[in-house]
């Protein structure tokens, strides 16, 4: 079934400008093929790869990898350990990222129980302001990060 840009940037949820953008950009796994007056024609299989290429930008991938991976596609059977790598080596990267935002997560959570407690008590004001000298030596770690294994 042919689709219009219109109707690939409503099922996919980008917006026209960005399906033009991953055209100019060499991101579509196979080229964008037009009718004679020009407009665009979407098929079913670049939705399922629009699907993939936005997860693999938004966990960060470079749109020079995007390309690499897509022209490793293009060239067929042969090349599969070669994507394998790149996938793999993403995979780390994406882990990485998964267990710094997890760490942050932590941070935050502690943060936010640290408030609701002082909150709940009536001590707001006891909580660590460095524009306050006598609660920054008051040395109350509710403000830092949380102990260790918190």
């Amino acid at each position: 079934m042919d689709l219009s840009i219109g109707e690939v940037a409503q099922r996919s949820g980008l917006s026209v400008h960005a399906l033009r953008f991953y055209e100019r950009e060499g991101l579509f796994a196979n080229p964008v093929r037009r009718l004679s007056n020009g407009r665009r024609i979407y098929h079913e299989e670049d939705l399922e790869w629009l699907a993939i290429c936005t997860k693999l930008r938004s966990s960060g991938m470079s749109l020079a990898t995007i390309r690499r991976y897509i022209d490793l596609v293009r060239q067929g059977p042969g090349n599969e350990h070669e994507r394998l790598e790149l996938l793999r080596r993403h995979e780390n990267h994406v882990e990485t990222q998964i267990r710094e935002l997890q760490e942050i997560l932590d941070v935050m959570r502690y943060k936010v129980r640290t408030y609701e407690e002082h909150v709940v008590r009536g001590e707001a004001d006891r909580l660590w302001n460095p524009s306050h000298p006598d609660t920054a030596q008051a040395g109350t770690r509710q403000e830092g990060h949380p102990p260790e294994g918190a």
